[in-house]
This record gives C-alpha cells, sequence and structure tokens, in this order.
C-alpha cells in the first residue's frame, strides 16, 4: 500500500509539521511504500525524493525538509481517486493520503476538502468536522447545546473589534464577568499561536491587537487555575461500528501536563526541552479518570470527529469542576507529543497506531463512496 504523507503547510505550525511528520515516517509499518509532499509555507506542493526518507529514518533526531524545485510540483486532479495526483506531467498512485498537518490550511477542512474532491481516502476528520473543531468558538457552540462543560468566554469578531463601542462592550462584559486574569486566543489557530494571558486592560489590548494577527474571531476566556488533562481519541462517531477495533471510538488516558511556563505556550511546547513534564497516566482517581473518558468521548462525538482527535479538559484546582479546554483533529506526533504516549501507556504502539489509523481511513472512504451523491 501507498502512503502519502503531507507536511509542512501554510501555517505557524509548519516546523511543528516538518517534526511530527519524520516521526510518522519512521513508524509507518515497513510494508507500506511512503511517499513524501512537502508543501511550501507559500502553499506549493512538492514531491520528494527517497533520499529525504533515507535521511530521516537514519537520523532519528532530524526533521524532515522540503525540497523546492520545478520539476517535482505536484497537482491534484478532481475526481483522479488514486491516481489524483501528479508530477512533472505523470501521475502516481497513491492509497490513503496522511495529512500531518497542524493549523490553518491542513486540519481546518481545506486539504479534506480537496481530498474529498479527488476522491482519495485520507487519515483523520472529514471535511465538516475538520473545519468545526479548527473554530474553537463553533466548538464551544456545539458541546453547550450538547450540555458539555466548556470554560467561560465571549467571542469577538474583527467587525467588533473595529467599531470602538463594539469592542469597548465586549471588552466590559468580559472583563465585568470573569475579571483578571483572562486567556486571548485566536479562535481558529493551533500550538497556542496568537495566545497570552493577561491580567490587566492595558495587557488585553496588547494581547487583542496580536490575536487579531492570527484570526478574524478572537475569544477572551476566563483564566482558570488547572490542572491540564488530556485524552486521546479513535474511531468514527458517525459510522463506526461498536464492535470493531478500527471504527469504534476509543478513549486513552487521560495523561497530564504540567508546563514550566506561564501557561502551556508554543515554547513550552516545542522550543523548551524543559517546558513541561509529561505524566501519562494522570495521578488521578479512578472515578475522576472514568468521568474525564466518557466525557471525552461525548465531545468527539458531538462534533462528529473521525480518525483521531486530542480532547483536552481543564481540572479546577480551586473546587475541582472540569471544563472541556478545546479538540484538536490532528494532534502533534513529535517525540514529546501527549497522543501517542497515551496510545502506546494502553498497549498500542506508534507503529500499529498508524495502521489503525490507515485502516480506519479506508473504512470512512468506502462509507462516504457508498451514498448516493446523484440521480
Amino acid at each position: 500500500m501507498t502512503i502519502a504523507l503531507l507536511y509542512g503547510g501554510q501555517s505557524g505550525e509548519h516546523e511543528v509539521s516538518l517534526i511530527s511528520a519524520a516521526a510518522v515516517a519512521r513508524n509507518l509499518d515497513r510494508k507500506h511504500t511512503i511517499e513524501l509532499i512537502g508543501i511550501s509555507k507559500e502553499g506549493r506542493w512538492y514531491l520528494q525524493d527517497t533520499t529525504e526518507l533515507f535521511h530521516i529514518t537514519h537520523d532519528r533526531a532530524a526533521s524532515l525538509r522540503i525540497r523546492e524545485t520545478e520539476d517535482t510540483l505536484v497537482s491534484v486532479t478532481p475526481g483522479g481517486g488514486m491516481a489524483s495526483f501528479s508530477c512533472n506531467g505523470e501521475p502516481f498512485y497513491v492509497d490513503v493520503v496522511f495529512p500531518v498537518l497542524h493549523g490553518t490550511y491542513g486540519e481546518d477542512g481545506t486539504v479534506q476538502g480537496l481530498l474529498d474532491m479527488a476522491g482519495i481516502p485520507y487519515i483523520g476528520c472529514p471535511t465538516l468536522s475538520s473545519a468545526l473543531t479548527m473554530d474553537k468558538e463553533k466548538t464551544k457552540a456545539i458541546w453547550e447545546h450538547a450540555g458539555l462543560p466548556v470554560v467561560p468566554y465571549v467571542c469577538m469578531t474583527r467587525t467588533a473589534f473595529s467599531d470602538e463601542a463594539a469592542r469597548d462592550a465586549l471588552i466590559a462584559q468580559a472583563t465585568d464577568t470573569f475579571g483578571f486574569p483572562l486567556f486571548v486566543k485566536p479562535c481558529a489557530a493551533g500550538s497556542s499561536d496568537g495566545a497570552q494571558k493577561v491580567a490587566t486592560r492595558a495587557e488585553l489590548a496588547g494581547a487583542l491587537e496580536e490575536a487579531f494577527r492570527w484570526d478574524n474571531k478572537v475569544l477572551i476566556e476566563k483564566a482558570i487555575p488547572a490542572r491540564e488533562l488530556e485524552c486521546a481519541v479513535l474511531g468514527n462517531a458517525v459510522t463506526g461500528a461498536a464492535r470493531c477495533s478500527t471504527t469504534a471510538v476509543r478513549v486513552f488516558g487521560p495523561g497530564e501536563i504540567t508546563p514550566t511556563h506561564e501557561f502551556y505556550d508554543y515554547d513550552a511546547k516545542y522550543t523548551d526541552p524543559n517546558g513541561a513534564t509529561l505524566t501519562v497516566p494522570a495521578a488521578i482517581p479512578d472515578d475522576m479518570r472514568a468521568h474525564i473518558r466518557t466525557l471525552a468521548h461525548r465531545a468527539y462525538r458531538a462534533v462528529d470527529a473521525a480518525g483521531l482527535a486530542r480532547v483536552d479538559f481543564f481540572l479546577d484546582t480551586a473546587d475541582g469542576t472540569l471544563f472541556l479546554n478545546e479538540i484538536n483533529a490532528l494532534p502533534g506526533f513529535t517525540h514529546i507529543s501527549m497522543f501517542p504516549k497515551l496510545c502506546a501507556a494502553e498497549g498500542l504502539s506508534f507503529t500499529a497506531l498508524t495502521t489503525v489509523l490507515i485502516e480506519e481511513a479506508i473504512e470512512q472512504y468506502k462509507a462516504k463512496t457508498a451514498l448516493t451523491t446523484s440521480r
């Protein structure tokens, strides 16, 4: 079977993707043929030669690179099926696409929509749930409708931000309701890009300016003194069979992240080797563990997720209240990422995990292509 790894991309998480994709490539079952497709920061797709795969498999500390030459540009043909990809005018066959892309133009439904139009199986959430889970405000709205606990928030659009009266009203709503400190974060950005914790109105103004550099909608949230807990979830919430190990929804964890920084920011996640401590499994009572797993299962199903996602929680250290924080439809696969660690702790190795994801992608594709789309 030929697996195409998509990596890089047009997001602030481009460099993280290079690390995640290298880890995935090293851990795919060797029976598969791997095609590496690097996406530049400008959004152009390039087919990499076999030396790149050799490079990262023989240097386990290496990240993937992207060689950008005109003769390796990749084109995608809508309706082409498994022969949708071509390079230098020549098609090449792919059985399944593994998008190891984080953030915008990767996990937000754009790539997924393209692959749906091409007619090729891919790993992860389909177009709708990818777009939904990328938007933190819409995800919260869905979860609230499902009766799930979310961190209290106020959402500000760029339209409101550019209107002084509307902006001031929303700031007053947030500060009067939640007080300080607050978190400010873009609605549709990952890895804490554009996110800040603020303690004063002056800091809030600067944080809003920064967050609106990353997105056209911004959340202002109550800052909760909390333990950060995360679950890994696999399976298909819409078409998965309850007794099928490939498609049934399964929850792993939770694990706990204890950041050494003010909060779990980009540096703590990726650049500072001592930025956080990961505890797997989390040191919590069994009844709390079961409750968190149940909520993760419900949160995953509420957004029609498929393939995989990481569901994140806050456990309030003051009163023990549990909140859903967010869901990440294409979580990191770096050597310090929680998702593969949670699966491995419960007996699912990295290679076995990639095998399950590939099998689920094929089943998801079969379920979708079996539907009637025209008369």
